[in-house]
């Protein structure tokens, strides 16, 4: 108990918790625009995959970083346009064009990693986001550690949950967004297009998505490998379930899971005679447990999922 509460109130800890809450602080809030819009995003993990080696390979060629951060955001776009025509245009089944595009987007970054880059006996690298040091902040008894020495992208972050729920609840944009997941009919009444609604939003999130993937291969990491992604993007999927559509709650949300992850790390050092794979899977089982007790209140975009054809009802 003593080594659970010290490690608690330790500022690295908090620090590791908002390192890793950044990628799916990114992923959530890209989920979360595409299915405002009526639009279910599983090709999230190949979108992830594919950011993570588009924005590193970009860097590795010779980009600055934050131009590495624009490419990633491209290739993200560029599989959500895809993703858009399967389901938006075609009216395809949101699963099935999901998951392939999960299986496209991850073995293109791979076929092209392997295809552009020569691999050695180490991987190749690059330097990453180095921490920011703030002045007058970053001295700060904890909070200085803890919150404000972090990276460039985890403030971007940050940044990006207040403008979501700003857009989202706000503004003209957000109300067309909104009410194209629940009704496209009623937008299509207001002189508004649906279609490209949902194909902006399936894009812009995609976008987001990818920037996710990009920060473990540009800020957390300085490599990339096939596997990095490792479930996030399902995590985020659940997470938007969990805040119930809203992008604070997604923060919430993340925040909690990266939490649990970071916690479990630190009593597998102090803790012994306990096998580590239960200190692994804790943060997925309290996630779920969360994930139920939240779930049963959510209310679902009511046009989620549902393909829109014009003219009819």
């Amino acid at each position: 108990m003593t080594e659970a509460f010290d490690i608690l109130t330790n500022a690295s800890l908090w620090a590791a918790v908002l390192r890793i809450a950044t990628p799916l602080i990114f992923g959530v809030l890209g989920a979360l625009l595409c299915e405002r819009a009526g639009v279910l995003n599983l090709g999230i993990e190949g979108i992830m995959t594919m950011g993570a080696m588009a924005g590193w390979l970009a860097v590795y060629w010779g980009a600055g970083l934050w131009a590495g951060l624009l490419v990633a955001a491209l290739a993200g776009l560029l599989l959500g346009l895809l993703h858009a025509l399967l389901t938006v245009i075609l009216g395809l089944s949101q699963h099935v064009s999901g998951l392939g595009i999960t299986l496209f987007g991850s073995s293109l970054a791979y076929y092209l990693y392997r295809l552009w880059v020569q691999v050695g006996d180490l991987p190749p690298s690059i330097r990453p986001f180095q921490p920011l040091s703030i002045p007058g902040l970053s001295s700060l008894p904890f909070l200085g550690e803890a919150v404000f020495s972090q990276t460039a992208p985890t403030y971007l972050a940050l940044a990006l949950v207040a403008v979501a729920a700003w857009v989202l609840n706000r503004t003209p944009l957000g109300l067309a967004l909104r009410m194209t997941g629940e009704n496209p009919h009623a937008v299509e009444a207001q002189g508004l297009n649906p279609v490209m609604i949902r194909i902006g939003a399936v894009m812009a999130g995609s976008a987001l998505m990818a920037l996710g993937g990009a920060f473990l291969t540009m800020a957390a990491f300085n490599s990339f490998f096939p596997t990095m992604v490792q479930g996030r993007g399902w995590i985020c999927i659940a997470l938007v379930v969990f805040a119930s559509w809203r992008p604070g709650k997604a923060l919430l949300g993340a925040l909690l899971f990266a939490l649990f992850d970071a916690f479990q790390l630190r009593l597998q050092t102090t803790v012994s005679g306990v096998p580590y794979q239960l200190f692994l899977m804790a943060p997925y089982v309290l996630s779920i447990l969360a994930l139920i007790l939240v779930a049963r209140r959510a209310r679902v975009p009511e046009a989620l999922m549902q393909p829109y054809r014009r003219g009819e009802r």
